[in-house]
């Protein structure tokens, strides 16, 4: 972080304090303070900043951020810290004159951010996301990261209510919005698809009228947003959409690698992806367009794509005891086991058996059992072996798989740890793919060590 003067915090914070200082950082966290910060009171369901207010202050803070008066101490009394820290980082956002990408969707947002990031790279010095701190309190500590020597900047935005991603939005003032798709993810929350769409749109909120969007020409509830904005907005599609601006043809998966020729006013390019699944192709497409729209060449582009590795536990292949574990046991919706049923469906696999292991997806409110339902449908035309379902809502998913596929399930994971260990043999690819809360790497771990 660039230096801030505290005054002009103040300011944009609409309080006052009666001293100036040079503040080199803004700590929500006492361990991390050093001399010269300023401390940010948030307040938490399990945990209340105020309460470390003078133990800040003590170790070096400046001043604090608070929404009360704290003793004789120095602060900035302001209504709420949360959006005192949206506001500082835009205080210091303005400041930089550079390319920033905001990415959003249902799925694929934060493999979207690394891909997008693995190309800028290729000719800016670009800021990212760290892993998955996309919220309102992670966007901005992103946003607050920025150096002099940052060129451009990729920050995902996630949400789980309406309103969260129009003031991530408002805070970053994005040059570039992607928003990859529109599924399920917190319609608990978001009531519908349509509530879902007009979540993710916020992204825009932030934005000046002229600034770009790309979005997916292959998602219904997308390909309708050129006709909808008065802004220009660029469309990717894997499914030949003669509306796209750019397509992704002869798509070839081997040994954990995708091939694919993008084509683009008139060119075709061929593009090399280390990851396998038509869905990354997708995100691939967007970040191409964020390239081709930051004056980037094509040559560049590609470049940073074949730099793409995956992270976390997101869609990771491994080799095991000779078996090939796919684990992405990070998030699942219903589209995200349509794409990763879809890549365990099409990984080569001659001397053993393809099966998934499916735990419950989360979140979905009152249609839970109607789309574990359909992932069931989407396991009878995967071609996949063998089913394990872990979980109580995943019970759906066994009940509508069909008579082609074996099937095992179970609430217990003792239990099916145990079955698996049963079961497998070398050769096997197995799926592991369930919403982060069911700790599938947990199983993983307990197999394979």
């Amino acid at each position: 972080m660039e230096l801030l003067d505290l005054k002009e915090i103040a300011a944009c914070l609409h309080t006052k304090i009666d001293f100036d200082a040079k503040i080199i950082q803004i700590s929500t966290d006492t361990r991390t303070l050093t001399d010269g910060s300023l401390f940010l009171a948030l307040r938490g369901k399990n945990f209340d900043g105020h309460d470390f207010v003078r133990q800040a202050i003590a170790s070096g803070a400046v001043a604090a951020v608070t929404d009360t008066q704290i003793d004789d101490l120095p602060c900035l009394v302001v209504p709420d810290t949360g959006k005192a820290l949206l506001a500082i980082a835009n205080l210091y956002r303005r400041k930089f004159e550079i390319p920033v990408v905001a990415v959003t969707g249902s799925v694929g947002k934060t493999t979207t951010k690394e891909l997008i990031a693995c190309v800028l790279a290729e000719k800016f010095n670009t800021l990212k996301t760290h892993a998955n701190l996309n919220n309102e309190i992670g966007m901005p500590k992103t946003i607050l990261g920025l150096t002099k020597s940052n060129e451009a900047a990729v920050l995902e935005m996630g949400m789980n209510h309406f309103g969260e991603i129009s003031n991530m939005s408002r805070s970053a003032q994005p040059t570039i919005a992607v928003i990859t798709n529109i599924g399920f993810s917190h319609v608990e929350n978001l009531g519908s698809q349509e509530g879902i769409k007009k979540a993710k749109s916020e992204i825009l909120d932030g934005m000046q009228p002229d600034a770009p969007l790309i979005t997916n020409a292959d998602d219904a509830l997308l390909c309708t947003l050129r006709t909808e904005l008065d802004r220009p907005v660029y469309l990717f599609s894997t499914q030949s959409n003669p509306a796209a601006d750019v397509l992704a043809e002869d798509i070839k998966e081997e040994n954990g690698v995708t091939t694919f020729t993008i084509c683009h006013e008139n060119k075709k390019l061929l593009a090399v992806l280390p990851a396998i699944g038509e869905h990354n192709v997708k995100n691939a497409l967007a970040a191409y367009l964020v390239g081709i729209l930051t004056g980037m060449e094509e040559q560049e582009i590609l470049c940073g794509l074949a730099k793409y590795q995956p992270t976390g536990m997101r869609q990771n292949i491994m080799e095991k005891n000779g078996q090939t574990i796919i684990a992405d046991c990070y998030n699942a919706s219903p589209d995200s086991m349509k794409a990763s049923l879809g890549v365990l469906g099409n990984y080569p696999c001659e001397n053993g058996r393809r099966i998934a292991v499916l735990g419950d997806m989360l979140e979905l409110g009152e249609m839970s059992p109607e789309l574990h339902a359909k992932v069931g449908e989407m396991v009878q035309q995967s071609g996949i072996d063998m089913l394990f379902c872990y979980g109580t809502a995943s019970r759906h998913i066994a009940e509508h798989a069909g008579d082609s596929v074996e099937i095992f399930c179970t609430e217990d994971p003792e239990i099916l740890t145990e079955q698996l260990r049963k079961t497998l043999r070398d050769g096997d690819v197995i799926l592991f793919k369930a919403s982060h809360g069911m700790h599938l790497e947990n199983m993983i771990e307990t197999l394979y060590t």
